[in-house]
């Protein structure tokens, strides 16, 4: 195959147009429309077509576009392999996170790690479960990091879990239940402030009443973000059901209180995932040591 012209299509796919990237390439605008004509003719299939002043992928153009996506994303992971092999004390470490281990963990592990590996440059992605693993798979990342449950783990990925995270329920140090211990049925009358449906804390509490086999609380007041969650939480409005990573320093210093909901004990999973069977680079290992030693 012809893997100069692949790399010109990846990037007339990527860009929308022939100009953004010749400029990339730093080749001339004919030269990519003539290599791409080219290429069309060695696989026998079109790949662009024109509409009004710009071109469009053809169906099986944007199926060849996603994989030579991967392709080249997996060319990009090599040259790194063997940078860090060479230099042993420099490249790049691409980390894939989920939202609770990239908010409430990462910063303090890079911070640390950074201070002992300046020459290493982290580059943290934060989001949801599934596109952490795609990036993973897809060598978008070396490294992902997840914290919550997952029903089932991904073939590909080697899991190794670093500890388990409690869930708390929690209200205004001023609620009558605050540091009580009450029943699941009587902690789910009241009001609740949560974030959107499929959020994983939301689907852990309504998981939780469906085992227990009682209704799920009202959601009084519904937030996108955790901060303003936990703040109308503060103001001495309703419960929540939340990372104990999360509220942690809130409840130790009065700002919230806990409540005791009997015989609930509920915890999720903070891992570190890599692919399975890959031998590690240095770099990715120095910096899992890293995490792993400061919990």
């Amino acid at each position: 195959m012809n893997i100069h012209g692949l790399r010109l299509f990846h990037q007339v796919a990527q860009t929308g147009s022939f100009t953004k990237a010749a400029e990339l390439l730093r080749i001339s605008q004919p030269a990519v429309s003539s290599q791409i004509k080219k290429f069309e003719h060695e696989i026998g299939a079109p790949l662009l077509k024109q509409q009004g002043r710009g071109v469009i992928l053809t169906e099986f153009g944007e199926e060849l576009a996603e994989k030579a996506k991967n392709f080249f994303a997996f060319e990009g992971h090599i040259e790194s392999f063997i940078e860090d092999h060479l230099l042993a004390k420099t490249g790049t470490i691409h980390i894939a996170a989920t939202y609770l281990p990239a908010n409430f963990l990462i910063p303090k592990w890079a911070a640390t790690f950074k201070s002992a590996n300046e020459d290493i440059n982290l580059v943290i992605t934060t989001t949801n479960t599934k596109e952490a693993f795609e990036q993973l798979k897809q060598y978008k990342a070396d490294v992902a990091i997840y914290g919550g449950r997952i029903s089932e783990r991904p073939e590909e990925v080697e899991w190794e879990e670093l500890f388990e995270d409690e869930l708390w329920f929690v209200v205004s140090p001023q609620h009558p239940y605050a540091n009580q211990s009450i029943s699941l049925a009587e902690m789910v009358k009241e009001p609740f402030i949560m974030r959107e449906e499929g959020s994983s804390m939301r689907d852990h509490l309504f998981a939780l009443c469906h085992t227990y086999q009682v209704k799920p609380p009202k959601v009084a007041l519904q937030f996108n973000g955790l901060n303003e969650t936990i703040r109308s939480v503060m103001a001495g409005y309703g419960a929540n059901f939340i990372s104990s990573l999360v509220v942690r320093d809130y409840v130790e210093n009065n700002q919230l209180a806990r409540v005791y909901v009997q015989g609930i004990h509920v915890t999720h999973k903070i891992a570190i995932c890599t692919r399975k069977s890959e031998k590690q680079s240095a770099l990715v290992t120095k910096f899992i040591e890293t995490c792993k030693k400061m919990l």
